[in-house]
C-alpha cells in the first residue's frame, strides 16, 4: 500500500522481513538515519540483519541490547546500530559521544530512538513494525529528502 511519503509491507515470516531489509538496503544513502519502532520481538533487529545481508555482510548480527551500540564497517560505507531499549537516561547518549556516530558517511539504525529523546537528529526514515497475525505490517515512513528517495527506488522493488 502507498501513501504519500509512506509504504506499508505485508511481512509474513522472518524470511521476509530479511528480504525487506535486504531490499531496503540496497536504496539507503551515505548518512541515513533510521529510526526503528515496534514491541518486543517484533523484527526491528531481523531487519537490520536483512539490511546487512544486503550489503553483503557474512558474520554474525546481533542486537546490541546491553552493548548499546555494534559497528560494521563495509565495502562503501559504515552501518551503526543502536539498542536504546535499556538506556535510562538520555543524557547517556552524550557520554558515549552520540554525535560522533552520526556524518556524511555512515548509515545509523537505532532501535527504540524515543528513549534518547532530545538528543538524536531526526530520521531519514521511520520504521515501524507491528503484529499481524502470525506475520507482520511494516509501514515506513520518510521524514526528509533522501528518506523520500529512498522509499521512492523501495517502492518499485517487488517483494
Amino acid at each position: 500500500m502507498v501513501i504519500k511519503n509512506r509504504a506499508m509491507f505485508n511481512v509474513p515470516d522472518e524470511s521476509a522481513m530479511l528480504i525487506l531489509g535486504a531490499h531496503l538496503s540496497t536504496h539507503l544513502q551515505s548518512g541515513c538515519v533510521l529510526f526503528l519502532h515496534g514491541k518486543l520481538g517484533a523484527g526491528k533487529t531481523t531487519l537490520v540483519r536483512g539490511v546487512l545481508q544486503g550489503l553483503e555482510y557474512k558474520g554474525r548480527v546481533k542486537s546490541p541490547t546491553y552493548t548499546l551500540v555494534e559497528s560494521y564497517q563495509m565495502a562503501k560505507t559504515q552501518i551503526y546500530h543502536f539498542d536504546l531499549y535499556r538506556l535510562a537516561d538520555p543524557e547517556e547518549l552524550e557520554f558515549i559521544g552520540i554525535r560522533d556516530y552520526f556524518g556524511e558517511g555512515a548509515v545509523v539504525l537505532i532501535e527504540w530512538p524515543e528513549k534518547g529523546a532530545n538528543f538524536l537528529p531526526g530520521p531519514d526514515l521511520n520504521v515501524t513494525i507491528g503484529y499481524q497475525g502470525q506475520g507482520r505490517r511494516v509501514s515506513i515512513s520518510a521524514e526528509t529528502d533522501k528518506g523520500k528517495h529512498c522509499l521512492k527506488m523501495l517502492r518499485t522493488t517487488h517483494l
